[in-house]
């Protein structure tokens, strides 16, 4: 067993046990302490990163390792501090402990993302520890805030240290790379080249105040229900972005269904609780999510508001908001309470034919295909910000089985010991070969 194999699950318990929350209001602690860990055990090995505060407590941490080749533009590889909140009531281990039970390391951040943080750890120490040099740049980033939109984080470091990713063409970081076993002898890994694009709006309808025992024709109220009804119903159509149609050809191949782009349910049957992730990227989404009105029950409130989770396809963002602007109506106006991209790149090149290697040489049984997250990541920033070509990539061989999509923001989230000593191996393979 490699040096980083024996220290990665230590690196992620300790990580773990690090309360960084974030609540997305600046109420949380902030990720300085998760920072200072890296930090520290960068500094065992000799590396003195970069470390930028974009606000008090809101730490990323960002080192280089030169490469071989000054030639070869460099790569970027990157998680995220932060965790969402998890309440402890909820859970059958103290989310914050880092315990490890049955295999699996229990807490908070397991799976989203310190898991990562500590693969890219425990990689990179053996690396320098070992004097070994990959053939291009590598830059290593630890960054906040990403679980509320990345502000302190990807999106503050893109405009205000350009400088830290200089010569960086492409990235690697959460959410793929993880494995479907369709039978001992075939585990697919699904490798992120897609994310939806998010609009996450505020709808305001305005009325005439007034008693609520009276006549009211101007009730704000009433109009934001109508709007939310229109939303909440509507079934959008099945549209097929070439990721995702990629991806359900090579499931129905792997599974030995036929192809059928007007129906794709056979196929998304065959993935189990994964649906979850990708089932909601064959359509556009908006999602009612909260409403806000009056303070009194015999009053009738000048205004009312709803809020809707609004996720659109790579390439289809102008035909979403033309839908969603005539299911909102005349009388009710829109704001966006945050919008971002949505991401699409192809399966080819170097980095992929790089990332299918290293996975094959670790489990021969390995064949791995593109998908689109309904969600998404700081692969966005550094796209938008610098023209970086993200993808998906934190490799772990998981159990036969195991609902690996509930792990997410979810409770007892937990990730097998033994897939992050994979994802170790699989790592130090790709990034000192590409």
């Amino acid at each position: 067993m490699t040096p980083a194999e024996k220290e990665v699950a230590d690196l992620c318990v300790e990580l773990i046990r690090v309360d960084s929350s974030n609540y997305g209001d600046g109420s949380g602690p902030g990720e300085r302490a998760a920072a200072e860990v890296v930090m520290a055990r960068l500094a065992e090995v000799g590396i003195e990163p970069a470390y930028v505060e974009s606000a008090p407590g809101r730490g990323n941490v960002v080192t280089r390792i030169e490469g071989t080749d000054p030639s070869l533009p460099a790569l970027l590889v990157h998680g995220h501090l932060d965790v969402v909140p998890a309440n402890a009531a909820d859970w059958t281990v103290d989310p914050f402990a880092g315990e490890i039970r049955d295999g699996y390391i229990w807490g908070r951040g397991a799976v989203d993302m310190k898991d990562m943080d500590a693969m890219m750890l425990a990689v990179l120490r053996q690396m320098v520890r070992e004097g070994r040099r990959p053939k291009r740049d590598l830059v290593f980033a630890w960054l906040a805030d990403e679980e509320a939109g990345g502000n302190y984080g990807a999106k503050y470091l893109t405009k205000n240290r350009p400088d830290l990713f200089e010569g960086v063409t492409e990235a690697i970081s959460e959410v793929g790379g993880y494995s479907l076993e369709v039978d001992p002898s075939l585990r697919l890994y699904l490798i992120e080249t897609a994310q939806k694009g998010l609009a996450w709006m505020r709808l305001i309808a305005d009325g005439t105040a007034g008693h609520g025992s009276m006549l009211n024709s101007d009730n704000a109220v009433t109009e934001v229900a109508k709007a939310v009804a229109r939303i909440g119903s509507h079934e959008w159509p099945l549209q097929l972005t070439p990721t995702v149609r990629q991806f359900l050809i090579e499931i129905c191949d792997a599974f030995g269904l036929p192809f059928d782009p007007q129906d794709p349910g056979p196929a998304l049957e065959k993935l189990g609780p994964l649906v979850r992730f990708v089932g909601a990227t064959l359509h556009q989404t908006a999602n009612p999510t909260m409403l806000a009105a009056g303070y009194k029950a015999n009053v009738i409130p000048g205004q009312a508001t709803a809020t809707i989770d609004g996720r659109f396809l790579p390439g289809y963002e102008e035909s979403f908001f033309q839908t969603l602007d005539s299911l909102i109506g005349p009388k009710v106006r829109r704001e966006f309470i945050q919008h971002d991209i949505a991401l699409e790149t192809t399966f080819d090149g170097a980095l992929v034919e790089s990332m299918i290697a290293a996975l094959k040489a670790e489990d021969p049984a390995a064949r791995a295909i593109p998908y689109c997250m309904s969600g998404g990541t700081d692969n966005k920033s550094f796209f938008a910000d610098l023209g970086v070509r993200g993808f998906g990539f934190v490799p772990l061989r998981l159990p036969a089985g195991m609902d690996f999509a509930s792990m997410f923001h979810g409770v007892d989230e937990r990730v097998p010991v033994d897939s992050l000593q994979f994802g170790v191996r699989v790592l130090d393979r790709l990034l000192l070969n590409y």
